[in-house]
């Protein structure tokens, strides 16, 4: 043949599924290395040339390639087609071979006959994909250069030029043929996009160890007889095509990370498991864009909960690029947490002292530890939601239900060491008889709870649980981690007139950095010393200016009562409009830290219906809101003219005139978080 006859093979590390692919290891031997080997088998081609990108993610493969002696072209990162007809023409290609980085099991026999078939046709683009009757991994493309330059040149679309060959496809002036199989195999996975496609293409190679030259249809009769050959056959073909970035990462998180992240709140499943953008790229007031570049305006979380004066407020963030442009943490320790504990305790005159950590479960486990230390007891009566750590899931030993109304059914104590049982006991919010019964016939050294989240205190709850504890010489904890700073200048016990011996407060103390506090009477925060409590990061410097600047601005611009006004007209809004459409609501919280939920059966699909709609029209909105000061009017009312819409369209739902079902795409969301209090 006189043509020069010319593979290029399209490969990259910066895979948002699968990173650095292409140099996974195949029996020993780097994916695209097997690849290249099968395919220099070919008895037509001239050359093979990898294409790759200038993106520096790539410089490993680059090196790899020229250790080598692989013929390399790199070109563009974000325009593939011009890439491509570059490498193309660097090379002098009269014919080009199309092949993808990830089609580790390519057959060069399969190759052959489609290059001659491409010859004997004397078409303009040949292929094996339109439909596949092939594996997928198979996958072969064909066209003259003269076809490719001419695609370079007309190509307009963004996604033609993020591509090669979809321009070619479409266009109806070339001359096209498909080369099909008798037998349709599309549904077999053998092309590396996957963790699972990994694990399924080294098994096969395995198969026929050593030799790599294996034919497609020998591998076809392997998989045939072995299930676990086609475990990632469930896997769509091209699925990652349709897939945005967002939605990438977060399947490549769940298989490296225990549920995907690192706080349950955040995870895709309580929202809209399928729809749900996980991953920020920036934030600005409540309006935050995800990896793709879409906005969205956030009327839910809000940072869950640690964001009342917005996302990135220049004030705060600029004191702490200011503080740690002169170290954020060294051997000494830094001045700011000083003034942090003193500002704490002087807003609460009923405490003497201060510890700083950092999350909200160590700050809960740390006063848990000094009122044991201080009440010589380890038994502690609890309501409300508490964290992670093992003494409040010690709960769940006695009976798997034991914080059911407090959190969610179900949740397994496992590593909670069996010896904790019985030493945390649940009583409900405003059951003040129910905790006399607990104290009477338990030896309790501490009461732990939150102030109010979903019901306000009645008859005198709180004064009750204080007089309880002045009587049996009880430790009163309030738990301040949500409550703090969302209807006072501190803790939402100085509403209700009612002082604990300690309280601690997190979440909107640093407005999104990481900083939590512990404050008590002198007397029982001395005990913090008699045991052992301490960590390295807990003296680190953004955590404690962050809080002070925080401070700072709440003071000033008495910012708890701006949310909690806009809040309470939030709820008024939810009552209304659910009211108008025939809807039965329920409404929970204090006012800025408000949630709803419609009375019905059907409430989970009607909140992944509320949420699937929201994203939308460009809203992050489920049926709670953590407010902000940057809730203005001109978003809240955009927001309630779509869900006066949704709720018309439950009402419908729930009359039997129209289905839920038949709106929702994908599954329905997880049922989240449930609280005793």
């Amino acid at each position: 043949m006189s043509q020069n006859i010319v593979a290029i093979i399209e490969a990259r590390l910066n895979s948002v599924r699968l990173p650095g692919k292409v140099l996974k290891k195949i029996n020993g031997i780097p994916a695209i290395e097997c690849l290249f080997k099968r395919i220099s088998k070919s008895k037509y081609l001239d050359n093979i040339v990898v294409a790759t990108s200038k993106n520096k993610k790539n410089l490993p493969l680059i090196e790899f390639l020229k250790k080598k002696n692989i013929n390399l072209y790199i070109g563009e990162d974000q325009n593939v087609l011009k890439r491509f007809f570059d490498a193309a023409n660097t090379y002098n290609a009269s014919i080009v071979v199309r092949i993808t980085g990830d089609s580790v099991i390519l057959d060069y026999r399969l190759l052959d006959k489609m290059i001659k078939k491409f010859i004997e046709k004397k078409v303009d683009f040949l292929c094996n994909t339109q439909p596949m009757t092939y594996p997928d991994g198979q996958d072969i493309e064909i066209f003259s250069f003269q076809t490719l330059k001419k695609t370079y040149k007309n190509a307009k679309l963004k996604y033609e030029k993020e591509h090669v060959t979809p321009y070619i496809i479409k266009n109806k002036k070339f001359k096209k043929y498909n080369y099909e199989n008798k037998i349709d195999y599309s549904k077999f996975r053998w092309s590396l996009d996957e963790l699972e496609d990994l694990k399924v293409i080294r098994l096969i190679y395995a198969e026929f160890k050593p030799n790599i030259y294996f034919s497609w249809e020998d591998a076809i009769k392997k998989v045939l007889k072995k299930k676990k050959l086609a475990s990632n056959n469930s896997i769509l073909r091209n699925e990652g095509a349709r897939m945005t970035k967002t939605q990438k990462l977060w399947r490549r998180a769940k298989s490296l990370i225990p549920g995907g992240n690192m706080i349950l709140s955040k995870r895709p499943e309580l929202f809209h498991p399928d729809l749900w953008p996980a991953y920020f790229n920036k934030a600005k007031g409540c309006e935050i864009w995800d990896l793709d570049g879409k906005k969205y305006t956030d009327v839910s979380l809000m940072g869950v909960g640690s964001n009342i004066l917005g996302y990135a407020n220049s004030e705060v963030d600029n004191a702490v690029k200011s503080a740690i442009s002169k170290s954020n943490i060294t051997t000494l320790n830094c001045p700011e947490e000083v003034e942090l504990c003193e500002r704490l305790v002087a807003m609460h005159p009923w405490s003497d002292m201060a510890r700083l950590a950092r999350t909200g479960g160590e700050a809960s486990a740390i006063a848990v530890r000094i009122a044991r230390a201080a009440s010589g007891k380890s038994k502690i009566a609890f309501c409300g939601y508490h964290g992670w750590h093992d003494w409040y899931l010690s709960a769940n030993l006695k009976s798997t239900d034991g914080l059911k109304p407090h959190l969610m059914p179900g949740l397994d104590p496992a590593g909670v060491p069996k010896s904790l049982k019985n030493t945390a006991i649940p009583f409900n919010y405003n059951n003040f008889h129910e905790l006399e019964k607990i104290v009477r016939e338990h030896d309790i050294g501490t009461i732990k709870m939150e102030v109010s989240r979903n019901q306000k205190p009645e008859n005198n709850f709180l004064k009750k649980v204080r007089d309880l504890c002045n009587k049996k010489k009880i430790i009163l904890i309030f738990d301040e981690c949500s409550s703090g700073f969302r209807q006072s200048f501190g803790g939402l016990h100085k509403i209700y007139g009612v002082d604990p011996d300690m309280a601690w407060f997190g979440k909107a103390l640093g407005n999104g950095y990481g900083i939590t506090a512990i404050i008590g009477k002198r007397e029982i925060m001395d005990y913090a010393q008699s045991s052992f409590i301490s960590s390295t990061f807990w003296s680190e410097r953004s955590g404690p200016v962050a809080a002070n600047k925080t401070l700072d601005i709440m003071e000033k611009t008495k910012s708890w009562e701006t949310i909690t006004e806009i809040g309470s007209e939030v709820q008024k809004k939810w009552k209304f409009l659910a009211k108008k459409n025939n809807i039965n609501i329920q409404l929970n919280g204090i006012p800025a830290l408000s949630t709803f939920s419609i009375v019905s059966n059907d409430w989970l699909k009607y909140k992944t219906f509320i949420t699937q709609e929201m994203l939308k029209k460009g809203y992050l909105a489920t049926n709670a809101i953590f407010v902000s000061v940057k809730h203005n009017t001109k978003i809240l009312k955009n927001y309630f003219e779509i869900l006066d819409q949704l709720f018309y369209q439950i009402s419908e739902f729930e009359t039997g005139k129209k289905s839920v079902d038949e709106k929702l795409k994908g599954v329905i969301c997880h049922s989240g978080f449930k609280r005793l209090n």
